[in-house]
């Protein structure tokens, strides 16, 4: 197979526990967890339940494009950036670092659930204690 289709060096594959664990949490099979990813843009149905099912079954599977991920995080339930980021890790050997304190990503979460207005005021906000150089 392919370097892009197997797990990254050291076994980590992210995107597979991602998916089983979601899958169990939210008590679907395969084929309802399908029907669920459909991409926000375009509204169609991305992931088939064949893909899931050997990815999450440790059997080799192509990496998803875009479309396929906005599926995915819709059908898990999940904000895009954990799906990409597993993603990543799974099929590309990227380790997404934020900050050693784990702040960074808590304030990217909670900034995806902020109004553009208020997302304005914390950049102005920030700019007064650490401008942009």
């Amino acid at each position: 197979m392919a370097a892009e289709q197997d797990a990254p060096p050291g076994g980590r594959a992210q995107l597979r526990d991602l998916v089983r664990d979601r899958k169990a949490t939210l008590g679907l099979s395969f084929e309802k967890l399908a029907v669920r990813c459909v991409d926000p843009e375009s509204g169609a149905q991305t992931i088939k339940s064949s893909w899931l099912h050997r990815l999450a079954t440790d059997l080799s599977v192509q990496a998803p494009d875009l479309a396929q991920l906005r599926g995915l995080a819709v059908g898990l339930q999940v904000p895009l950036y954990r799906v990409q980021d597993a993603a990543g890790a799974e099929f590309f050997g990227i380790d997404t670092v934020w900050s050693a304190s784990g702040e960074a990503r808590a304030l990217v979460e909670r900034a995806d659930r902020m109004t553009p207005e208020q997302r304005e005021q914390l950049m102005r906000l920030l700019d007064t204690f650490a401008p942009p150089e």
